[in-house]
């Protein structure tokens, strides 16, 4: 009788992708935001970020 020793392995490695999958979960949870929400927070971010570094980037003209 062989594959015991492979059932064993696969056994294994399925619950160590279970606890992968259960940290990755608790991480997202701890955010509270989906992944859509995210996303939305995230672009708001990146041109806040681009709008301050064309103000940085813009020559300064002056008032007259």
């Amino acid at each position: 009788m062989t594959g015991g020793n492979q059932r064993d392995l696969a056994r294994m490695k399925n619950q160590k992708k279970q606890q992968e999958m259960q940290k990755k979960k608790t991480a997202s949870e701890k955010t509270g935001l989906s992944l859509s929400e995210r996303k939305h927070r995230d672009a708001e971010l990146m041109r806040e970020k681009q709008r301050r570094k064309e103000e940085q980037q813009a020559p300064k003209q002056p008032v007259n």
